[in-house]
């Protein structure tokens, strides 16, 4: 065995344990954000008149039904359209599948809220109202693949920017290049030296659409779509809304928006026994 000789170093008054005053000691931590999405029941009052919920509790019965006859799927996801129920029902639905940490905007009047049950979907829109039971929303999804490359040549940079230039190249060229289902390529940007001006440029380049997603399944992540195809700016914030991590992803959409095979089965479990624990209550 190889021998490791430990230095012996003579104590000094000004090093090592106990050397130091720790009145008024400062201990500094990173800004992380602390603050993680757990399963919570909705809340309701099953106030709504009999009729009402009886026809709301049989769809969530269909719902999860459907569930268990269907495996997870990324490309055909389960979809009802509420359209055909009468506006008191959709409404005692909604208030019976809750908010979940997921939600979507876009430019135009389509929508999409996660539910309480992780991977569910509320999506609504100019004659569209329905719950879909998937990774995401497809209508959204195919929105924000509807993305085209833009025709018109990149400017030329500013001289004096340090790292965007190289950066907006790498993206352009792999958004021009990509193609649905890859995995994703995460540029990291908090990780990377870049000035303020090298980011203000690169926003500016890169573009910004009307599609944006909030998650707060972990704090706050904001991921915006840009005007490239397969390009978002992905960033995570703490509770004093300060910026702890900034990315951009070339992704389809990006993961931390999507349900995954593991919610699918976990939300079909959770629905099952919140059915059954809204049947002891009627």
């Amino acid at each position: 065995m190889m021998s490791f000789p430990i230095p012996v170093v003579a104590w000094k008054p000004d090093i090592g344990p106990g050397s130091q005053p720790l009145e008024d000691e400062i201990l500094n931590t990173l800004d992380v954000q602390s603050d993680v999405y757990t399963f919570r029941p909705p809340l309701t009052e099953l106030n709504a008149p009999p009729e009402v919920v009886a026809a709301a509790m049989d769809f969530l019965r269909l719902l999860l039904a459907s569930l268990r006859a269907t495996p997870f799927s990324v490309s055909q996801p389960l979809r009802f359209s509420l359209l055909p129920l009468e506006p008191a029902v959709r409404d005692e639905i909604n208030e019976l599948l809750g908010v979940g940490e997921v939600s979507v905007q876009t430019g135009g009047d389509l929508r999409a809220q996660e539910t309480a049950f992780t991977g569910i979907w509320r999506i609504r829109g100019d004659g569209v109202d329905d719950v879909e039971a998937g990774a995401f929303p497809s209508a959204l999804r195919n929105l924000a693949l509807a993305r085209a490359f833009p025709s018109a040549a990149p400017v030329e940079p500013p001289l004096d920017l340090m790292n965007a230039p190289a950066l907006y190249h790498e993206i352009r060229t792999l958004s021009a290049q990509w193609t649905a289902g890859r995995a994703a390529h995460v540029i990291n940007l908090s990780l990377l030296p870049a000035t303020p001006d090298d980011l203000a440029w690169l926003d500016e380049q890169l573009g910004r659409i009307s599609f944006s997603i909030l998650s707060r399944g972990f704090g706050n992540c904001r991921i915006t779509a840009t005007a490239l195809p397969y390009v978002w700016w992905v960033q995570y914030f703490n509770n004093m809304e300060k910026l702890i991590l900034n990315s951009v992803e070339i992704i389809d959409v990006p993961a931390v928006a999507l349900a995954a095979v593991e919610d699918y089965e976990e939300t079909t479990i959770r629905l099952a026994e919140w059915i059954e624990s809204l049947e002891s209550a009627l």
